[in-house]
């Protein structure tokens, strides 16, 4: 009997971590994306060792990872514009298209042996330029594709589970392909799994299209997403937390080379274990966030996150031993995944449905615009002061911004309350049960 009610138990805890993947296209869309983001990783590694091997620079490291994302920082507001008024899927298959390109020309120039850094530098931002209008129409396309809002923090995480399996699988992979064949195995097969997702997205079907607006008015939309993002105190505090630990918490990841050569004395395998590590810490993360019944208590977990990036960065910072080092950098990646998908759940859950493209630009803006200028100052900083010190000084900040964003959390409860209770969010008022006071009592614990 026991071992019954323990099966039982447990098939119900698995379908309630997988409860969004009920709806048929989110599932299509989770399976497709679930291969292209393997070969995603898989490249992102690739690249990163190419860097290091043609230039034997840290500061180089730094600037290909500024010119892969600095085109986010200007262009994601407008592409936001442009995923609330034409169909996001249509956008999602050109930008995969484009990736798919982008990969091949690597590819291409690794394996024929003629690839120079200005043609990394150049092709990093041609995938910079499309990330601009593939993330915020990626986020926001979430929503159309669960069948009931209620299933929306559910999908996020799963978005994240997804994304962290692939950064389980890619790196580890990429760093056996390195040593077998080169970088240019890892950018075509990256290439080839853009197939995958642009198959779900020709698949899917949605109940009615989205047509554009008979007028084009950029410039002014733009600016009403902007204001009715700022002008709302959670929306500007999340943004701007965002933006920071982007800025200062989330480099550490350009810094892998230089630790997986350099200070551990390894090759690409080490580089991709690092890399593998930092995605079982972030699945974890994903997965414990999929468990969560509801969005309740996710501010508390928001500064959890923060602080434990930072811990996990200083005390990375300091190991010269393998397997230490992949246990600590572990949970850097599980604060990093919970902070991102926290943020990414809060802002889809209160923000206005005809705004959604444009709030989850400004996100992209603050998670990916923010990250070339970080990257560029921590291959700098590490450039004088050695990798290990700027990595402790990126988790200071980190531990910082967690106390400073802790204090404002009674603030954010109080204006993001009545939203939750208007949408039927909370389930005591979704379903009728509960007082009021009971609703306060428990969106403050």
């Amino acid at each position: 009997m026991h071992a019954a009610d323990n099966n039982s138990q447990g098939l119900r805890g698995v379908k309630l971590v997988l409860r969004a993947l009920r709806g048929r296209n989110y599932k299509l869309f989770f399976a497709g994306q679930g291969i292209s983001l393997v070969g995603t990783w898989m490249q992102q590694v690739a690249m990163g060792w190419l860097v290091y091997r043609l230039t034997n620079s840290v500061f180089f490291l730094g600037v290909v990872g500024f010119a892969s994302q600095i085109p986010t920082f200007f262009i994601a507001p407008f592409a936001g514009v442009l995923a609330d008024r034409y169909s996001r899927r249509y956008i999602l298959i050109a930008t995969q298209i484009l990736s798919m390109i982008q990969a091949l020309a690597l590819a291409i120039l690794v394996l024929t042996s003629t690839v120079s850094l200005w043609h990394i530098v150049a092709l990093s931002v041609f995938i910079g330029l499309i990330n601009a209008f593939d993330i915020p129409a990626r986020q926001a396309f979430v929503y159309e594709l669960v069948d009931s809002p209620e299933d929306l923090p559910n999908a996020i995480a799963l978005n994240s589970m997804i994304f962290n399996g692939a950064r389980l699988a890619g790196p580890s992979v990429a760093g056996i392909l390195i040593a077998a064949a080169g970088e240019g195995v890892c950018f075509l097969a990256n290439a080839v799994s853009f197939l995958a997702v642009l198959v779900a997205l020709a698949v899917i079907r949605l109940p009615r299209p989205k047509t554009a607006q008979p007028q084009v008015r950029v410039l002014s939309d733009l600016k009403a997403g902007v204001v009715y993002a700022f002008g709302f105190v959670p929306i500007r505090l999340i943004l701007i937390l965002l933006a920071f630990i982007s800025l200062v918490g989330m480099p550490y990841a350009v810094l892998m080379p230089v630790f997986a050569r350099d200070i551990l004395h390894g090759g690409p395998q080490t580089l991709g274990f690092l890399m593998g590590s930092v995605g079982v810490g972030a699945l974890a993360g994903a997965l414990f966030l999929a468990s969560r019944k509801n969005i309740q208590g996710l501010g508390k977990i928001m500064v959890f996150s923060i602080a434990l990036l930072g811990v996990g960065v200083i005390a990375f910072s300091f190991s010269q031993i393998f397997w230490l080092s992949m246990l600590l950098i572990l949970f850097a990646g599980f604060g990093m995944m919970v902070h991102m998908a926290s943020i990414n759940t809060i802002l889809q859950t209160i923000v206005d449905d005809d705004k959604r493209g444009r709030v989850m630009s400004l996100y992209t803006m603050a998670f990916m615009g923010m990250a070339p200028f970080g990257s560029f100052l921590a291959g700098s900083v590490a450039h004088i002061l050695g990798a290990p010190n700027t990595l402790r000084i990126s988790g200071l900040f980190c531990i910082f911004a967690a106390v400073a964003f802790w204090a404002k959390l009674p603030v954010i409860r109080e204006k993001i309350h009545p939203i939750y209770v208007r949408k039927g969010i909370i389930p005591q008022v979704a379903t009728g049960i509960g007082s009021a006071t009971q609703l306060t009592i428990q969106t403050k614990e």
